[in-house]
């Protein structure tokens, strides 16, 4: 069969083209303003066409063809036909998943505030999106407590007869029951769109104002409780810093190639504001020219945006968009007219700049990823394949609070439930890292397998003699290979100057500066860092909470436990409010301001931790 000879038979019209290998599966389909022409543009010499196309080619069998009236059909064609098929040699998002969102239903005299993954044009508002389910759930739980919005669904505001629990707490106006002005209840729904437009600057000057009159009119109890409000809009806001000064919605692409693939970045900005991000990895596709570039990303907007999803009114990116089809798709999906432009100004290249550090790092990720166990034996010089690693780094302030945290992996992947922290209360005070190790390389093996291939130490050459010499004194030398890495000059966390040593050798191994062996091990290292830091810091602000807990006054054994059962842990108890503290049984209010003092006073823990 000779596809050259076919080209004559190919229209002239636009539409889509499906090639398929040797057993009849697709795997590329494009679209083509001109058929023919299209298609005819792959049959040139090889050193014509981009190395993707040079690899593709000699397994395509055949062509087939569907014509469609205009390009924008065919952009849409295309778009689902990929995503039916996922052919090889398209680029496929894989991860399509609705992120969440806020919806506030503005069709309803009284609106809830609800969260959700769809987008429904029915004139509801919608805030978002969160890429973290659990990061949005946190939001809520903080706008649930700052304001008395209604919590209940539709069917049971309109039939509950007598306020729930919610009213009772502070928590919502029960217009449900109880005669709420709408004016009144409007405006807490106007401070939530504030809240999550991000102009908290403009509701806590609000708020502000309602304290003080509050406190002018002896109204001390409100005064408090709009106090608090104000001190937790501004923990809970202060993070976020403002990008675009206009305050408009974008969201912004950067896209970074690699010999093993394509990473692409999208970072979602609300109201000027960064509120989140996302990568896609597109294993084994690549970019040569500025061309391929816009040919991903259309490919990728065409995938990635969807009826149901919150589509602003600009996508930003490096370059524009080639094909003005995409702009007309995105604008029919939102309702309203949506571009894929150029960034323009300084405020948008800086943005693009973010977005595409972020595509970076991610490829840079998928390269640590590429290290297999053969590999990483190779480049340490060991004689067996490398299945399973684990990384001890010893912890503690000043001497105090002595901590080794384990982590392990298998086959490059994160074993979270084999992750173990070691205690040395023997050791409180000695600061001695050297001892620590020692120690732990017994406990090591007396607690048993499963073995290690490789036991990773963050350290110099002094952490893994001593770490060798203690499993040589309890006769399991030879048990597992050993290594240490120790920072560069710079005292930076995988910086490409980390350094490999093994025992017996005097220099350092030689690991190339970015392969993928240095950068999964550089990653292993940083995850027993920061495992063995959180667990430190943990142990000391719970020590340093429970025991000032215990000495403040009037908590004893019964207020202790209410406290402990209803927050779960003490950073809850030192951010709850003091309604939420009121609304213990039996606590009261004036004992419940006295304890939400006595909590506010608690010290916060030591970050100067030595890892």
């Amino acid at each position: 069969m000779n596809l050259r000879e076919d080209l004559v038979s190919f229209p002239t019209c636009p539409g889509v083209y499906l090639m398929k290998n040797a057993a009849g599966r697709i795997i590329y389909v494009g679209k083509a303003k001109h058929l023919r022409r299209r298609v005819a543009s792959y049959f040139q010499p090889d050193h014509r066409l981009p190395i993707k196309v040079r690899a593709m080619m000699p397994k395509v069998q055949g062509i087939d063809f569907l014509c469609t009236s205009t390009e924008k059909e065919a952009l849409l064609l295309e778009a689902s036909l990929i995503k039916k098929h996922r052919p090889k040699y398209n680029i496929v998002l894989r991860d399509d998943k609705q992120y969440v969102l806020f919806c506030l239903a503005r069709n309803h005299p009284f609106p809830a505030l609800r969260l959700t993954r769809r987008v429904i044009r029915d004139g509801s508002v919608y805030f978002g999106p969160f890429t973290s389910a659990l990061a949005a759930r946190e939001t809520k739980r903080v706008i649930d407590r700052l304001f008395p919005l209604r919590k209940c669904r539709d069917t049971v505001f309109a039939n509950r007869v007598r306020p729930c629990l919610q009213y009772h707490i502070g928590r919502c106006l029960a217009p449900c029951c109880l005669p709420v002005s709408q004016e009144a209840y409007l405006e807490v729904v106007r401070q939530v769109e504030l809240f999550l437009s991000g102009k908290s600057a403009e509701l806590v000057a609000g708020l502000q104002t309602e304290m003080l009159a509050a406190s002018e009119a002896l109204d001390f109890e409100r005064a408090a409780r709009l106090r608090d409000s104000i001190r937790s809009l501004q923990e809970t806001t202060e993070r976020q810093a403002a990008v675009l000064s206009d305050g408009r919605d974008l969201d912004v692409l950067g896209l970074h190639s690699h010999d093993t693939g394509i990473s692409l970045a999208v970072v979602f900005v609300r109201q000027g504001r960064i509120i989140d991000g996302q990568t896609f990895w597109f294993p084994g596709a690549s970019v040569q020219t500025a061309e391929d570039e816009r040919t991903v990303i259309n490919a990728f907007v065409l995938q990635f945006y969807t009826a149901e999803r919150f589509i602003p009114a600009r996508l930003v990116t490096a370059l524009g968009g080639a094909d003005p089809g995409v702009g007309e798709i995105l604008s029919d999906l939102r309702g309203g007219k949506t571009v894929l432009a150029k960034a323009r100004g300084e405020q948008e290249r800086r943005l693009v700049d973010i977005a595409t550090a972020n595509a970076r790092a991610d490829v840079r990720q998928h390269r640590r990823a590429g290290a297999d166990g053969k590999g990483l034996a190779r480049a340490l010089g060991l004689d067996r394949e490398i299945g399973r690693v684990e990384c001890v780094d010893v912890s503690h302030i000043q001497g105090e609070g002595m901590r080794a945290g384990l982590v392990a992996f298998t086959d490059g992947q994160e074993d979270k439930e084999a992750y173990r922290i070691y205690a040395f209360p023997e050791l409180e005070g000695s600061a001695d890292d050297y001892l620590a190790l020692a120690r732990f390389a017994v406990r090591r093996v007396q607690s048993g397998p499963p073995w290690p291939d490789l036991l990773l130490i963050d350290g110099g050459r002094g952490q893994l003699r001593a770490v060798e010499r203690a499993l040589n004194e309890v006769g399991a030398a030879g048990l597992f290979a050993l290594a240490a890495i120790a920072k560069g000059e710079s005292r930076r966390a995988g910086e490409l100057g980390d350094a490999v040593f093994l025992p017996g050798r005097k220099n350092s191994a030689h690991l190339k500066a970015g392969s993928p062996e240095l950068l999964f091990l550089q990653h292993v290292r940083d995850t027993a860092h920061r495992f063995a830091i959180s667990r430190l810091r943990r142990h000391k602000r719970g020590t340093q909470f429970k025991s000032e807990l215990d000495s403040l006054s009037g908590i004893g054994p019964k207020t202790a436990r209410l406290l402990w059962e209803r927050f779960g842990s003490l950073e809850a108890m030192v951010a709850a409010s003091v309604d939420e503290l009121a609304a213990l049984p039996g606590l009261g209010f004036r004992k419940a301001v006295a304890i939400h003092a006595a909590l506010g006073a608690l010290g916060s823990v030591p970050a100067n931790a030595k890892c």
